[in-house]
């Protein structure tokens, strides 16, 4: 898989890896709203294409966007 570093690179933390070759990355955003002015977490959660399984459980990564690679997967594993 060849990445030409056009994409997005994102930090999140691993929540799951049940599937084959694939995470579940969960990453944290903090936006200020508009009106009060209070800072608001907002938590996405992505697909991510991990050749061999190789991400534990809460570990921490990063990603980087990709042409689609299935359905719903648009990143890859870029570190740990």
């Amino acid at each position: 898989m060849q990445e030409n570093g056009n994409g997005r690179v994102l930090k999140g933390t691993v929540v799951a890896s049940k599937m084959q070759d694939t995470i579940t990355v969960a990453v944290e955003r903090y936006t200020k709203h508009k009106k009060y002015k209070k800072f608001v977490r907002s938590t996405k959660k992505y697909l991510v294409h991990d050749q061999g399984n190789t991400a534990e459980v809460g570990a921490k990564v990063e990603i980087i966007e990709t042409k689609p690679i299935s359905r719903r997967k648009r990143f890859v594993l870029l570190s740990k």
